[in-house]
């Protein structure tokens, strides 16, 4: 994918507000125009796909974070520290950005482009745990794993937009109670889900 202009990334992110905050795939170039802060002309000049700006910015925000933590983890040897650290990356990003978290919980489960959330690294990290023993479930469950993973992941996030828990607090209990569910001894979960979290690696450049 090639690299944005500043422009193009101001009004990616600005669009990003716009879906997570009205929960609908469309928008029009003057609501565009006025939450980027620019005229219809220079929107024109720097989008040649309104009505796939919706894909574009999801697949965007799917294939950045997913590479991110797949950067972060690389050098962990265990599928489930993986795991733990990469759940919680997810929740406290949505906590820091809250229209990024807004616009996953409105979108992740429903949109293709948003797929590779869970079909990428957390795949590879279940696959890999069920092939070495550490975790226990049978293969063909894993589409059913993912969904748990996805509901778990969401069902956190939703709670530290509406202020009912602590990233920290939501992030572990999520990434501890999805271990355990997948064969991960409880006290080894709760290590592993309260253990320090690294900074995500930044943007990889172009």
């Amino acid at each position: 994918m090639s690299e944005l202009t500043a422009a193009q990334l101001r009004l990616h992110q600005a669009a990003l507000q716009l879906f997570a905050k009205r929960g609908v795939a469309q928008i029009n170039v003057s609501e565009l125009a006025q939450a980027a802060g620019m005229a219809r002309g220079t929107v024109y000049n720097n989008l040649a796909d309104l009505d796939g700006l919706f894909g574009t910015v999801a697949s965007q925000l799917s294939s950045e974070m997913s590479d991110r933590i797949a950067d972060s983890v690389r050098n962990l040897p265990d599928p489930a520290y993986r795991l733990a650290n990469g759940i919680r990356f997810f929740v406290r990003r949505a906590h820091e950005e809250p229209h990024w978290g807004r616009f996953i919980c409105r979108f992740a489960l429903s949109d293709a482009s948003l797929q590779e959330i869970w079909t990428g690294q957390p795949a590879t990290d279940l696959l890999e745990g069920l092939d070495n023993g550490r975790f226990a479930f049978q293969r063909e469950q894993l589409p059913s794993v993912l969904g748990l993973l996805a509901g778990t992941v969401l069902g956190a996030i939703f709670l530290v937009l509406e202020g009912q828990k602590t990233w920290r607090e939501a992030g572990s209990d999520a990434a501890e109670l999805f271990l355990v569910a997948t064969g991960v001894a409880r006290d080894e979960a709760r290590t592993l889900a309260t253990t320090d979290l690294p900074a995500l690696p930044p943007i990889a450049a172009e």
